[in-house]
């Protein structure tokens, strides 16, 4: 007996030494794995499919008619407000600036013959051999040459204005959708070249009218993994071990007034919609009541032939029915709804092994 007493002093030694000092961890397994059953308020949820919708969706239009000279995006890109999507190209304007310019230096050459014409009248007209009508008619030509290049260069600032504008801008931040043109393809004033989605997304839902009295701005919505993978409940065939929802969290944003094909449509937000693609189908969970029922964690359930048990306190096996799946909301886990089997107060085990 005293030569086995030391390595079991040891050995309790390096126990405690292990276990930390904190409240709940410092606890028995046998008091950390009992759970005593309580029923809880539950949301009764709806499932339904929700779309990824931006809440605005925008064209970058041309402003000049011409060829598409340099398509610089494609679908899937994103845009900054300002950035240079597409170059369109018209041939006529640097034709056009061309004539302008000629113009203008024909214009500006009679300025100048003008101008001496009225420094000669000036002349004349002091040393008294010149007469006043001449004088002014010299004024007057020099007024009208003058007013000519202004308009000549008015107009070509139009047409180099118009030839700046070929460049066709992002309207906004965003994901294009679309790209409506190709290379070479040749485009009107005004003429779409790309959708471009904002950065802002929400779940666009379509509710059964019945639930519109449900529904309100504000409300919370659950939102399902990405993919449309269904969720089988514990006990269909498809089931080989009781799951949980892992269920992200929205707020309904707004309801719209009007109904559509006897459906009530509202947008949700959502953290994290910009990941997903414009259009892609997403499970959503919208409450439509509230009642009492018992949840516990999965791994409390045995499943032997078909049959759904709980370890009760007392060593006992008690037969339960298992509902579906309820998601972790808040403060409050998840776990399986057991629909019959227990009652308020009993003392259920988690079994070994689980």
């Amino acid at each position: 007996m005293p030569r086995r007493t030391a390595p079991l002093a040891l050995v309790a030694t390096l126990l405690l030494a292990a276990v930390p000092l904190s409240g709940v961890r410092a606890q028995s397994n046998a008091d950390t794995d009992r759970l005593t059953v309580q029923p809880r308020p539950v949301e009764d949820l709806k499932a339904v499919f929700a779309t990824v919708e931006s809440v605005h969706e925008t064209l970058a239009r041309t402003r000049i008619g011409g060829t598409i000279a340099d398509l610089k995006a494609k679908e899937g890109d994103k845009v900054t407000m300002g950035q240079v999507v597409a170059t369109v190209r018209d041939p006529k304007l640097p034709l056009q600036l061309a004539a302008l310019d000629a113009r203008i230096q024909a214009l500006q050459a009679q300025q100048h013959q003008a101008e001496l014409e009225l420094d000669r009248a000036r002349q004349l007209r002091a040393s008294g051999t010149g007469t006043q009508q001449r004088l002014d008619d010299a004024q007057s030509a020099v007024d009208v040459a003058r007013a000519q290049i202004a308009a000549m260069k008015a107009e070509r600032a139009v047409v180099d204005q118009q030839l700046r504008e070929g460049d066709v801008f992002a309207p906004a931040n965003g994901r294009i959708l679309q790209v409506k043109v190709i290379d070479g393809a040749v485009v009107m004033p005004g003429e779409p070249v790309a959708s471009i989605a904002t950065e802002t997304y929400v779940l666009r839902l379509h509710l059964p009218e019945r639930h519109a009295r449900f529904l309100h701005e504000g409300d919370p919505v659950l939102v399902g993994d990405r993919g449309l993978a269904p969720v089988t409940p514990p006990g269909g065939e498809a089931a080989q071990e009781p799951k949980t929802l892992d269920l992200k969290r929205g707020t309904v944003r707004q309801v719209y007034p009007e109904l559509a094909s006897g459906q009530v449509v509202a947008d949700a937000t959502v953290t994290g919609l910009g990941d997903f693609f414009v259009g892609e189908r997403v499970r959503v969970y919208v409450a439509t009541g509230t009642r009492e029922a018992f949840v516990i964690p999965p791994d409390y359930v045995l499943r032997r032939f078909g049959t759904d048990f709980v370890r009760l306190a007392d060593g006992t096996e008690a037969p339960v029915q298992v509902g579906g799946p309820v998601p972790k909301v808040g403060d409050q886990p998840g776990g399986l709804e057991v629909l019959s089997g227990l009652k308020p107060g009993d003392v259920i085990v988690r079994p070994e092994g689980a």
